[in-house]
């Protein structure tokens, strides 16, 4: 993990700010969502990309019951 030497403090609402220069390193733009997991002990944030809930791919996505299927994967259970 590389350190950026930046500290930001969380305010009352639990709020923190990514400076500019992360988000312009990161393609990161208001309004993008972010996805927020943890790794052990560490928080990690990651722009979102909708990917499929079985293979992970990104391309020609549906979305069914608010889960992201590809076409293959689509087509796969249909032959179920």
């Amino acid at each position: 993990m590389k350190s950026t030497g930046i500290i930001r403090k969380v305010d009352d609402l639990g709020r923190i700010v990514l400076p500019i220069e992360l988000r312009r390193t990161l393609d990161i733009a208001e309004r993008d969502e972010l996805e927020i997991f943890m790794e052990s002990d560490r928080i990690v944030l990651q722009k979102y990309e909708p990917a499929c809930i079985f293979c992970g791919s990104s391309r020609a996505l549906t979305t069914y019951n608010r889960k992201n299927l590809c076409g293959e994967c689509v087509r796969k259970i249909r032959e179920i």
